[in-house]
């Protein structure tokens, strides 16, 4: 079989190709491409980075913004807490390097605080909508609060 060069012998015809493929460790993820390969002097691609991975935390009584199985080093997630509770520490928290959350994040329903105070229930809403409903309801427990009050001091005299 003659090729663009007859003077070479077939089998002295050696194509080298250097083939790199990259493996991650458990609780890491690959960022960029698995196999690169070495031709014509250089790299296809650049080597791929490996990066921890952190796995959705559970915030009873909360939710995350970004709602994910899993998130990478240095993803930030921001926690909301459901209606009628606050958060009792940081809403922000990273994914770290160590395949954990930094600030670590509520894990028990005490820290999401029940709010019992108007002033305090329009800070955790973010829509006027839940705010102005928020404050009706505040309104209405404070006037049967007024309407027992009332009653008792009827039955007493």
């Amino acid at each position: 079989v003659a090729g663009p060069h007859p003077e070479l012998k077939m089998d002295a015809l050696k194509i080298l190709v250097n083939l790199v493929e990259y493996e991650y460790r458990e609780g890491y993820a690959l960022v960029g491409e698995a196999k690169i390969s070495w031709m014509f002097s250089k790299w296809s691609s650049l080597a791929p980075q490996s990066k921890a991975v952190c796995l959705k935390p559970e915030i009873p009584n909360g939710k995350l913004t970004v709602e994910k199985d899993q998130y990478v080093n240095p993803e930030t997630v921001t926690i909301q807490c459901d209606p009628g509770y606050r958060m009792a520490g940081s809403q922000s928290i990273s994914c770290s390097k160590n395949k954990s959350w930094s600030p670590m994040y509520p894990k028990v329903p005490e820290d999401c605080e029940i709010l019992l105070k108007g002033k305090k229930l329009l800070q955790c809403f973010p829509s006027p909508q839940d705010s102005k409903v928020t404050l009706e309801l505040h309104k209405l427990s404070l006037e049967i609060k007024k309407i027992e009050q009332e009653r008792d001091k009827e039955k007493t005299i």
